[in-house]
């Protein structure tokens, strides 16, 4: 029997709930899953069934939305996150691991959280959903990945201010970044031989000096270490230079130095579609490519491309790691 998917409710006053009960309309039995949350922020009219376990998502999901019950405290006001609801949803996500590292489902599907809102309504002590799930793994280092069919990139250094990056970007860092993101190919996406396109900090890959040094002190010290064990290291490339469509067919996965580096290209490309996939833990987690979306919720408009695509994703790479 192929286990479930589950997926974490995210922030209730966002675009979560219903993009679940949309999801469900797109899948129904073809890729069953489960949501962990509060049935009564589902969407009204979702049909719905309550699950004890997540065993039985399977036969339920012909039908209706299966919910493992999580209760709330308190209603759902879309676009108002209240901070009673902060705890549900930390607590959520812990539920969703352990079923997830018990073995009860076969991949976690993370509904996007609002960071704010838990640090003020709990005190969430994590910058964001990825370190908290490597807290709870256990893990000190994870790595994340946005993909979708048409491209896949690693951002090295994420959310610092772009004149930190030079200080952020360490050997150890990068060589960390590639060598998770090269097991990750081979466990969870099922390429024996992954092919990685290293892009340089500076315009022109650093033009041989005349533009900046990283790439020859930093990257290329570190590609030539990697690429002696075996890998298949291209770089570093220009970044204006690897991502267009020819480009694209050279390399299974884009290791970028910066936040936008990586993901204006992938946006561009696919905005609908992208995934955001955390690479290095001993659980499979996807989540969709966007945020609460306070402003729409509620008004039944959220695209559900992006968490049906999460929800697949979660399912193919539960099924090559298996």
């Amino acid at each position: 029997m192929t286990l479930p998917v589950a997926l974490s409710c995210g922030e209730p006053a966002g675009i979560g709930p219903e993009l679940a009960a949309a999801a469900w309309q797109n899948l129904r039995d073809t890729l069953p899953f489960f949501l962990i949350g509060d049935p009564a922020h589902l969407p009204a009219g979702t049909p719905v069934t309550l699950i004890k376990d997540p065993a039985q998502a399977s036969a339920a999901s012909a039908t209706a939305l299966p919910v493992l019950a999580h209760p709330f405290n308190g209603p759902r006001t879309p676009g108002i996150p209240h901070g009673a609801h902060a705890q549900g949803v930390i607590d959520v996500i812990a539920r969703g691991v352990d079923l997830v590292q018990s073995g009860a489902a076969s991949a976690l599907c993370t509904a996007p959280i609002h960071k704010r809102a838990l640090q003020e309504g709990a005190g969430f002590a994590y910058p964001g959903h990825t370190e908290y799930l490597a807290a709870l793994a256990g893990v000190d280092h994870v790595v994340m990945m946005l993909a979708s069919d048409q491209l896949r990139v690693v951002p090295a250094t994420i959310h610092i201010p772009l004149s930190d990056v030079p200080k952020a970007l360490t050997s150890e860092l990068l060589e960390q970044t590639i060598r998770i993101t090269h097991a990750g190919l081979i466990r969870d996406f099922g390429l024996a031989t992954p092919r990685l396109a290293i892009a340089g900090l500076n315009p022109h890959a650093g033009e041989g000096g005349k533009m900046g040094h990283e790439e020859i002190t930093l990257i290329s010290p570190v590609l030539e270490r990697l690429r002696s064990e075996g890998m298949a290291l291209s770089g570093p490339l220009s970044g204006d230079t690897m991502f267009h469509a020819r480009a694209r067919e050279t390399y299974d996965a884009a290791i970028c130095m910066y936040h936008d580096q990586a993901l204006i290209p992938i946006k561009t490309l696919d905005f609908d579609r992208g995934v955001n996939v955390t690479l290095g833990l001993p659980f499979v987690r996807t989540s969709p490519d966007h945020g609460t979306a306070f402003d729409i919720a509620g008004r039944g408009i959220a695209n559900p491309t992006s968490l049906i695509e999460a929800l697949k994703m979660a399912a193919r790479m539960a099924a090559a790691r298996s």
